[in-house]
């Protein structure tokens, strides 16, 4: 194909994966919501491993409903050798989700989420090392990536110190909370070499993320039983906290949402842009944490004002990096990975080809859907129904109006991005 025939398809990508980032800041922002319960005495652990039941309920009922088993199942079949891959990424995953609890629970949501988004240095790293990101690109686009990722470290900088300026919180349990959230950036910014391997090889993000989600929650089980000392003692946390697992629920179903569109943000933009741009997540958790719950209402106005700078400028670069479109040569180094992956694990360079470029290949041999797919949907949404009917309000104050605002913003990001995926690539 001339180069002149393909820009139009790779421009479109491109876009394709900015919307796909945008949206998946925002739900990743409001699913960080209903760890807030945290700070009402609830164990981290057992807070994680409830968010990550209901992440492990979305995980196989979202590609179910969109695509059906027989497609996941052949997708998986063609591509085998990914499966280790996405489990051990599902094991970072809990790790880094379950730090994000205590972080929340030491500096707050707003503090928070911009620290463990220095995710996108990582990323960006391990993008440039093993996948051929930014290889071949000329100066200014290695000016603008390189600048963002000074403008992130010199963000985060800004928002860990003003965490000294939050009433309420010793320096000792800050610095405490910082560790945790900046290793939850370290763990899931290594995830995303799994991501990478995996759509650099053809694999659909829905067949991947629903082998994610074993390590997800064997990992989050296992930590829950050894920090609890025991399944009699989780037991007995778990039905204290009955009456908040819907919330927690919803938080992870909010969370694959948000992850869906980043896997998609990830495969058609590479990680060294999709992940910082779904980094916009921290703007959407400053907005839950601040304008919900009220966090900044004890904060100085010096620290709140650091909080406010730190995050735009975080912004600032993750939208430079963002918008450092991938030039041709940069394209042909992308392409000199998808051939070693091809090579290596005996792949057609022509069918791994064309998924990259968002074709659907495995739909056009039309996999068979099944009539107890149906009942698979119905049967995680009666465990949302029954869990509501023993949820009770958390006895956190909450501005009502606001979060109003928030669920309806996201919802409209859900309703025109998964469109756009739809159009394109028919979620390919």
């Amino acid at each position: 194909m001339s180069a002149t025939a393909d820009t139009p398809s790779r421009m479109s990508l491109h876009r394709l994966g900015v919307i796909s980032g945008l949206a998946a800041g925002a739900w990743l922002g409001a699913a960080e919501a209903p760890t807030k319960l945290v700070t009402v005495g609830f164990s981290p652990f057992v807070i994680s491993l409830g968010m990550v039941t209901g992440v492990f309920v979305a995980r196989w009922t979202v590609p179910m409903a969109l695509k059906g088993t027989s497609y996941v199942l052949a997708d998986l079949k063609e591509k085998a050798h990914l499966i280790v891959w996405a489990v051990l990424a599902g094991m970072l995953w809990a790790v880094a989700n379950t730090l994000t609890v205590f972080a929340i629970r030491n500096v707050g949501l707003s503090i928070a989420f911009p620290l463990w988004n220095t995710n996108s240095l990582v990323g960006l790293f391990w993008g440039w090392l093993l996948f051929g990101e930014l290889r071949g690109s000329a100066p200014k686009d290695w000016a603008k990536v390189l600048a963002g990722a000074a403008a992130i470290v010199a963000g985060a900088c800004l928002i860990a110190y003003a965490t000294s300026h939050q009433s309420g919180v010793s320096h000792e349990r800050a610095a405490l909370g910082i560790l945790a959230a900046l290793g939850a950036g370290l763990m899931w910014g290594t995830m995303y070499i799994p991501y990478r391997k995996a759509y650099i090889s053809g694999m659909n993000p829905l067949s991947f993320v629903t082998v994610f989600t074993f390590g997800e929650l064997g990992t989050t089980f296992a930590m829950a039983l050894i920090f609890h000392g025991g399944s009699s003692s989780l037991a007995a946390e778990l039905t204290r906290v009955r009456p908040a697992l819907f919330w927690l629920f919803l938080g992870g179903f909010c969370w694959v949402l948000g992850d869906l569109f980043q896997q998609y943000a990830a495969k058609y933009i590479g990680i060294g842009r999709g992940i910082p741009l779904s980094n916009t997540n921290q703007l959407w958790g400053l907005a839950w944490g601040a304008l919900v719950f009220g966090e900044l209402a004890g904060v100085s106005p010096a620290g709140r004002a650091l909080v406010i700078a730190g995050s735009l400028v975080m912004i600032g670069g993750a939208t430079a990096i963002a918008f450092a479109e991938a030039p041709a040569g940069e394209r042909n180094a992308w392409m000199a990975a998808v051939r070693r992956e091809c090579d290596r694990y005996g792949m057609d360079p022509a069918r791994v080809a064309a998924a990259v470029e968002g074709t659907d290949v495995l739909a056009a041999e039309r996999p068979r859907r099944h009539w107890w797919e149906a009942l698979v949907v119905l049967a995680a949404i009666g465990a949302f129904v029954w869990l509501a009917q023993g949820a009770v309000r958390p006895p956190i104050p909450m501005n009502l109006g606001w979060m109003a605002v928030l669920c309806i913003a996201s919802l409209a990001f859900l309703v025109f991005s998964a469109a756009m995926l739809w159009r394109r690539t028919r979620f390919s």
